[in-house]
């Protein structure tokens, strides 16, 4: 019988090496990661439905220290938006534009910042392009349980 292998979420963390905050998330997102493989590899040994039912599995993580293009910023900023109907709005965290782009004041502005000076855009940032959402920063609980989540489809 064959089997297609499923293709993971990508989720994208948008890295500054020199940024404490930064390294802290991407060893966050690394151990999230390893942890979910482990669980993926002990759900096909055993039934842990109910379990692997509650959580996303293994999903690849992209790490860049580009930033992002015109496309994923505007796609980001409508994760951060409170108003975004993009992955729900029950359990998102919302982020102000400024905590995205230093100093805009809106959508647009952020946009017209980010073209001049792409070093405006703030890191870290991950980012769960599949169920829409961003977290802005460190906080630890707020990325597991992004990566924990699971897709909206």
């Amino acid at each position: 019988m064959f089997r297609f292998s499923k293709t993971l979420d990508p989720i994208t963390l948008f890295h500054s090496p020199s940024i404490q905050a930064s390294t802290r998330t991407l060893n966050i997102l690394k151990q999230a990661s390893a942890t979910a493989s482990e669980t993926a590899t002990e759900d096909q040994a055993s039934d842990h439905s109910t379990h692997a039912k509650k959580q996303r599995g293994e999903f690849e993580l992209e790490v860049t220290t580009s930033p992002p293009t015109a496309d994923q910023l505007r796609s980001i900023l409508d994760y951060i938006s409170p108003v975004s109907g993009v992955g729900g709005q029950s359990d998102k965290v919302t982020y102000g534009v400024a905590q995205l782009v230093k100093g805009a004041r809106d959508a647009d502005d952020a946009l017209k910042k980010f073209k001049e000076n792409n070093e405006n855009f703030v890191r870290p940032i991950t980012v769960d392009w599949v169920n829409g959402r961003a977290v802005i920063g460190d906080n630890e609980s707020e990325i597991l349980r992004m990566v924990r989540q699971l897709p909206a489809n």
